[in-house]
């Protein structure tokens, strides 16, 4: 036989209980509240500073037009070895490094150099030339013994460039033979230098 189970209503908090539930919960909803408050705040600051940011260094939507002043070069590389000193005021390659920039200004010309670090000698040096021959340099220039040599050791298997080695020319001041002209120290070097660069640009250029 089952028992009835007699079903009993629920009994009221007492108002004390009753009053600190009600407390309790108010304050979890001012804490979550709060909470939101601060998320809220915080994300309305963070999208602020990424919208300032975009526009102090992102720029305008509108492309600022190219630099007139800035020099469109040419195709055409015009490279120089030089001893250890480099193109440095004083030093051996300085007229023809002038030279040089002189040809560029006239025929924008790209102009570089490459300077033989350690022992002055052929062997050093190169390794140095082959590298500028790997860069199809339109024309190469030589400033230093062991650098005029290693010039003239890659200039007949290279006949479609000009080389041009500084310091031992006839007493006219300049001899070419095939595709290598040798020019002489002197004052007027960097026009004759400038000269040789135009030659080669132009040629190019046909």
């Amino acid at each position: 036989m089952r028992t009835r189970r007699h079903w009993r209503k629920p009994q009221p908090l007492p108002d004390g209980r009753r009053t600190r539930i009600g407390r309790a919960l108010a304050g979890a909803t001012r804490l979550v509240r709060g909470r939101r408050a601060v998320w809220a705040t915080g994300g309305l600051l963070l999208v602020g500073c990424v919208l300032l940011g975009a526009q102090w260094f992102g720029g305008s939507d509108t492309t600022a037009p190219p630099d007139a002043r800035a020099r469109q070069y040419r195709n055409f590389n015009a490279c120089l070895l030089t001893g250890d000193k480099g193109v440095v005021a004083g030093s051996p390659a300085a007229p023809v490094w002038a030279g040089m920039q002189q040809a560029s200004a006239d025929t924008r010309a790209r102009v570089t150099y490459v300077p033989v670090m350690g022992e002055q000698t052929v062997s050093n040096a190169q390794p140095h030339m082959n590298s500028l021959m790997q860069r199809r340099c339109g024309i190469v220039l030589a400033s230093g013994p062991a650098q005029a040599e290693a010039a003239r050791s890659v200039a007949k298997s290279h006949p479609e460039t000009p080389f041009v080695v500084i310091g031992e020319a006839s007493a006219g001041g300049s001899s070419a033979s095939g595709n290598l002209t040798s020019l002489d120290p002197g004052e007027d070097l960097p026009d004759r230098v400038a000269e040789a660069i135009r030659r080669a640009v132009k040629v190019f250029a046909e």
